[in-house]
C-alpha cells in the first residue's frame, strides 16, 4: 500500500493526477503526524483540520470530473504566520498581534489557492521574523535543537512530515537557514519574483517570500505557482518572457564560481567538506569550477543590519512606542536600537548597497552560479548561545546563521540550499547555490544536479 508520508510533493501531484492517490488520504496522513510530533515539535501556531478535508473532498470531486487545475492540486501545503488569510489571524508569533484577523487573502495565499493547493494551517516563526532560531520550535531531527529562523516551524513541519510543502519569508536567510538545519530544500527568488502583498513585512527592501520543499523539483512546483507580477508589491517585477524552469537540462559548460574569501572563513569543517564535494560532483556533470573572490566582503554584514534594523523600527515604529512590553526581549532591544539609528546611517547602508550590487554583478559576468555553504555550522543545542571556531574566536549562534545568507538579500539574487551529506553528528548540512537577477531557474537547475546521486564511472 502506498505511503503517503514517503512521498516527495511531486510523486504525490503525480499519484493524485493518476488518481491513484486521494488528496484526503493526504490530509488524514499529515494530521495524523501532526498529532503524533506536534506536541514535542510545536511547529504549528494553527491547524485547520476540517476545513482541510473540506477543500482535499473538493479537489477530489474536481479531480475526479476533469477539472484538474495542476501539480499543486490536493496537496497539503503550510503557510508561514506572516502570510494573510482571509478571517483568520496573522500572529507573527507575537503577543502584539493578539484579536489580528486578516481581512483578505495575501497574494500568495490566493496563487496556491487557485492552484488547487489545501491550506493546512499556519506555522511559528521568530517573532515578526526578526531573528534566526525560531526559538519556541524544536528541529525534527533532534529536538534539542534549534529549528533555524525565522522560518523554523515551516521547515520543521515539513521536516516531520506534517505538510508537503510550506511557504516562508527570508529577509537574511530566514528560509535558507532552517532548511538547511532541517535537510530540506529551500528557495529564496530573485527580490521581486513572488509577490509579498499581504505579507506582514520585517523590511520591505530586504524581504523575500519563497517555498521550502522535500526536494529540487518540489520546490520550483511551488515557484512556478506563486510567482508572477503583481501591482500591489512596490517591487514586484516582471521576469523575461523566456522564464521557465527546465531542471533537466543539466550542467555542462555552466561556470561554477567556489569563494575563495569570506564564504569559507570561520565555518565548520564538515560543511566546508560538504561544498568542496558538491563542487566536485558537478565538475563530474561537467560544470567548470572558477575560483572567484568575493568583492566588498567587509561591508557585506554591516549594509545587512543597517537597511534591516532601520525598517524594521520604521515598520514597528508606533507599536514599539506603545506596546514595548509585547515584544521579546530580543526582539524589543532590536527594534529600540533601530530608532536610535541616525537617517545617514541608513543612507550610508543604501549606498554601500548599490556598490555591492555593481561589484557583484561584475563577479556574474565571469560565472554563471556560485557555490558556498549555506550556514557555517549544523544545528546548535536550543541552549546554545555562541560558537567557537578553531581560532579561539567566538560568535553568536544567530550572527553566524545570518553571515553567509545575508549577502543575496542584499544583492536580491536568487539563493537556494540543498541539503548535501551530514556531520559527524548526523546533522543534515545545506549547500548554498546562488545566481544572477531572475536566472532563478538555472539556480534550481545546479540544484537537481547536487541532488542527482553520483553514476558509476
Amino acid at each position: 500500500m502506498l505511503n503517503p508520508l514517503n512521498l516527495t510533493l511531486a510523486q504525490a501531484s503525480a499519484a493524485i493526477a493518476a488518481r491513484e492517490l486521494s488528496p484526503v488520504e493526504l490530509v488524514d496522513a499529515a494530521v495524523e503526524r501532526i498529532g503524533a510530533r506536534e506536541p514535542e515539535i510545536n511547529a504549528f501556531v494553527s491547524v485547520w483540520v476540517e476545513a482541510a478535508r473540506e477543500q482535499a473532498l473538493e479537489a477530489e470531486r474536481d479531480i475526479q470530473h476533469g477539472r484538474y487545475r495542476g501539480p499543486l492540486h490536493g496537496i497539503p501545503i503550510a503557510l508561514k504566520d506572516l502570510f494573510d488569510v482571509a478571517d483568520q489571524p496573522t500572529t507573527a508569533s507575537s503577543r502584539v498581534r493578539d484579536g489580528h484577523r486578516a481581512e483578505a487573502n495575501s497574494a500568495v495565499t490566493d496563487a496556491l489557492l487557485r492552484g488547487g493547493a489545501i491550506l493546512l494551517g499556519k506555522t511559528h516563526l521568530h517573532e515578526f521574523a526578526f531573528g534566526l532560531t525560531t526559538p519556541q520550535t524544536r528541529n525534527p531531527r533532534d529536538p534539542q535543537r534549534t529549528s533555524g529562523g525565522s522560518s523554523g516551524g515551516s521547515a520543521a513541519a515539513v521536516a516531520y512530515g506534517g505538510a508537503w510543502a510550506a511557504m516562508g519569508t527570508d529577509t537574511g536567510g530566514s528560509i535558507r537557514v532552517p532548511a538547511a538545519l532541517c535537510g530540506l530544500v529551500g528557495f529564496k527568488p530573485t527580490y521581486g519574483l513572488v509577490s509579498r502583498h499581504g505579507t506582514a513585512p520585517l523590511a520591505w527592501s530586504l524581504d523575500h517570500a519563497g517555498p521550502m520543499a522535500r526536494t529540487v523539483e518540489d520546490v520550483g512546483l511551488l515557484l512556478q505557482a506563486v510567482m508572477g507580477f503583481d501591482a500591489r508589491d512596490p517591487a514586484s517585477r516582471t521576469p523575461s518572457a523566456s522564464f521557465g524552469i527546465n531542471a533537466e537540462s543539466g550542467v555542462q559548460g555552466l561556470r561554477v564560481g567556489i569563494p575563495r574569501n569570506y564564504y569559507f572563513d570561520h565555518v565548520a569543517e564538515p560543511v566546508a567538506a560538504a561544498v568542496r564535494r558538491a563542487a566536485a560532483h558537478l565538475e563530474q556533470q561537467g560544470a567548470v569550477l572558477v575560483e572567484v573572490d568575493i568583492p566588498l566582503a567587509d561591508y557585506l554584514i554591516p549594509t545587512q543590519w543597517g537597511l534591516m534594523v532601520a525598517e524594521a523600527a520604521s515598520v514597528h515604529a508606533k507599536d514599539i512606542r506603545q506596546s514595548a512590553s509585547l515584544y521579546g526581549d530580543d526582539v524589543r532591544t532590536l527594534l529600540e536600537a533601530g530608532q536610535l539609528l541616525p537617517a545617514g546611517d541608513y543612507l550610508k547602508a543604501q549606498r554601500a548597497r548599490h556598490l555591492i550590487a555593481q561589484r557583484w554583478g561584475s563577479l556574474f559576468s565571469e560565472i554563471d552560479i556560485l557555490l558556498a555553504p549555506t550556514v557555517p555550522q549544523t544545528a546548535a543545542l536550543i541552549e546554545q548561545d555562541t560558537f567557537t571556531w578553531k581560532d579561539g574566536s567566538q560568535e553568536s549562534v544567530a550572527e553566524a546563521y545570518v553571515r553567509l545568507c545575508a549577502p543575496a538579500n542584499v544583492t536580491g539574487l536568487p539563493a537556494l540550499t540543498v541539503p548535501f551529506g551530514k556531520d559527524h553528528q548526523g546533522l543534515p548540512i545545506g549547500v548554498q547555490i546562488m545566481g544572477k537577477a531572475f536566472d532563478d531557474a538555472k539556480v534550481l537547475q545546479v540544484g537537481r544536479a547536487i541532488e542527482r546521486p553520483l553514476l558509476p564511472a
